[in-house]
């Protein structure tokens, strides 16, 4: 537990990631912190959520109402859909106006891709997915992708951290550097 504004303590609750579009709801009475699964989502304003990622894209999500997320989106996720199954959620727990923000990822020019996977992605989200990389091989672009998402789901993009995890030194990358620690995104609502 952490110190929180004026309801107390806030708990934070985490997944067991998968790659996968399963989204888990953090209520009151059921903790979740472990479960399998690559988004959380939030109305509680005593809930941290968070999200480790190494070189996936981490979206935070938020809405006027204060239903929030945070979202772990590979490419396997993209492609299954778990930028639009988060923000399903979010609806169905009242959100109306959803703004999404994206995370450091791994770019596409560090981020060489095979055809097989890259159409998987790019049937869903459309060419503007695909990239180069540095060395002229295919790649997948990540930020464009998650653009494509959001726009999808009818989520307002906002500002996020446009950093690649293989190429910016202080960011952790498993596939540019086989780092083992991981950057946290962490969402919370303020306020009541």
């Amino acid at each position: 537990m952490v110190p929180g504004g004026p309801t107390g303590a806030r708990t934070w609750y985490w997944l067991r990631q998968e790659h996968g579009s399963v989204v888990r709801v953090v209520e009151a009475e059921r903790p979740q912190s472990g479960q399998a699964g690559d988004a959380l989502v939030s109305a509680e304003p005593s809930a941290c959520l968070a999200i480790l990622t190494a070189d996936c894209a981490s979206i935070a999500l938020g809405s006027p109402e204060g239903v929030y997320a945070a979202v772990h989106a590979g490419w396997r996720g993209l492609a299954a859909g778990v930028v639009e199954a988060a923000a399903s959620v979010m609806r169905a727990l009242g959100a109306t106006a959803v703004v999404g923000a994206l995370g450091p990822c791994i770019h596409a020019e560090c981020y060489a891709f095979s055809e097989p996977e890259l159409r998987s992605v790019a049937d869903r989200y459309g060419d503007q997915v695909r990239g180069l990389t540095s060395h002229g091989h295919p790649a997948l672009d990540l930020p464009a992708s998650v653009a494509a998402a959001l726009a999808g789901a009818d989520i307002t993009a906002a500002p996020g951290v446009d950093g690649c995890t293989a190429c910016v030194g202080r960011y952790f990358s498993h596939r540019a550097r086989r780092d083992t620690g991981r950057q946290a995104l962490v969402v919370w609502r303020d306020g009541p």
